[in-house]
């Protein structure tokens, strides 16, 4: 996988470990109930309730495999594969390879073209707008961001709008390809119409993903990837399939109000009933709710509006009954921080500032302070070595997908 090559000059992995963790006890099940609002929850979901645990070498072959069978092309497939195994290597289930179904499903409905290739519309020495033309969604994410890489290469900064794609997994697959070059990447995407505006009762907005990843020195990368919704659409999925509640203030009904029913959200979100997820900050104004909702709309102008794609509530793969193309929009950007400064002098100023917050006070009760990225990288280090375990769900989906389309489908356990 792409990470590989700075992958292992990273540090161990170290337990994670929340503050519920540290100063309470008990049994799994109790350690799950506690556990599943908090920010590893995919992580200890897939630690305790999974069925069965599968290699990521194993799992990149059989996915990738599946792909091709759908006519995605050889690159195409790799990039599939690597990004969602990728997912889960590093503990974000929700965006791993439970989405398969859903690429399968969109070249089988004919709203994602398995053979279209992106092609560069306009261009100059620092920016380009790229048509993917409905074709796979990573496929379009790498070729974007490896021509904003190409363009900061030669010009120190690199801008490329992606118009005409689809889902392209998580975001920050994409800025950490900025990293084998010591350069910041930064990636953004809109998507499909899921978060209601702060005050509203339908969902306008997509969850609409932020991703900026940072070289250092002696520390690991800085990765933020974030959702500017509470939570991603994968969370309720996840809670969906294990038939738990979600906590209070994550998402609305069809009358706009909290409630704690995933099923009943995403089918509401699904047939355009009302409801949906609530943006970052959550509920109203008292806890930020607006800034969330600021948030997501201002990706959605840098992705959809400007790119020529679509955005808001028109990024949808059904309209009136018909499959449609939900022509998602995507930005990216890359940094070369020698512009501005001596590499060697910004890496380590990065390396102070983690520093610096890994030794300020803790709270109460929490051994710890993690940056951005830490959690998964350590996840990426535990799972490459033991397995990625998958839910019970997820593993019947795949065993479908491997009888449909005879690719053979190898667990560890």
């Amino acid at each position: 996988m792409f990470l590989a090559g700075f992958q292992e000059r990273l540090p161990g992995f170290l337990p994670v470990i929340s503050c519920e963790q540290s100063s309470h006890t008990g049994g799994s099940k109790s350690l799950l109930s506690r556990n599943l609002a908090n920010w590893i929850t995919d992580t200890e979901l897939g630690i305790i309730v999974s069925e069965r645990t599968i290699s990521h070498e194993n799992l990149y072959s059989f996915v990738k495999q599946v792909m091709l069978k759908c006519n995605v092309s050889e690159d195409a497939a790799h990039y599939v594969a690597d990004n969602l195994v990728l997912s889960n290597l590093r503990g974000i289930d929700s965006h791993g390879v439970g989405r398969v179904k859903r690429y399968v499903g969109g070249i089988k409905d004919g709203y994602i073209v398995p053979e279209a290739r992106p092609k560069v519309i306009r261009e100059n020495s620092v920016m380009a707008n790229v048509n993917a033309g409905n074709g796979v969604g990573q496929f379009a994410g790498v070729y974007g961001m490896d021509l904003a890489i190409d363009k900061a290469q030669m010009q120190g900064i690199g801008l490329v709008t992606v118009s005409n794609s689809n889902h392209y997994g998580f975001a920050g697959y994409y800025a950490m390809r900025a990293l084998e070059y010591d350069f910041i990447g930064i990636s953004l995407t809109n998507s499909e119409p899921l978060v209601v505006p702060t005050f509203g009762r339908d969902a306008i907005l997509g969850t609409n993903p932020i991703s900026i990843a940072t070289p250092g020195s002696r520390n690991r990368p800085w990765v933020m990837d974030l959702a500017t919704s509470v939570v991603p659409r994968g969370k309720l999925e996840v809670y969906e399939r294990l038939g738990e509640k979600t906590p209070h203030g994550w998402a609305t009904d069809e009358t706009g109000r909290s409630t704690e029913d995933p099923s009943r959200v995403l089918n509401n979100v699904l047939h355009g009933f009302g409801g949906g997820i609530l943006p970052l900050g959550g509920e109203g104004e008292l806890y930020g709710g607006h800034k969330g909702y600021g948030l997501s709309m201002m990706v959605d102008v840098l992705t959809g509006v400007l790119s020529g794609s679509n955005f808001g509530p028109d990024v949808v793969f059904r309209r009136d009954g018909e499959v449609s193309h939900p022509r998602v929009g995507h930005f990216f950007m890359a940094l070369d921080p020698a512009f501005f400064t001596e590499l060697d002098e910004f890496k380590r100023r990065m390396d102070d500032y983690v520093d610096l917050l890994h030794t300020s006070a803790k709270a109460e009760g929490c051994p710890r302070i993690y940056v951005h990225g830490e959690k998964e990288f350590e996840m990426h280090d535990y799972r490459e070595k033991n397995g990625i375990p998958l839910d019970a769900s997820t593993v019947e989906r795949l065993q479908a997908f491997s009888e449909e389309f005879s690719v053979e489908l190898q667990f560890m356990a």
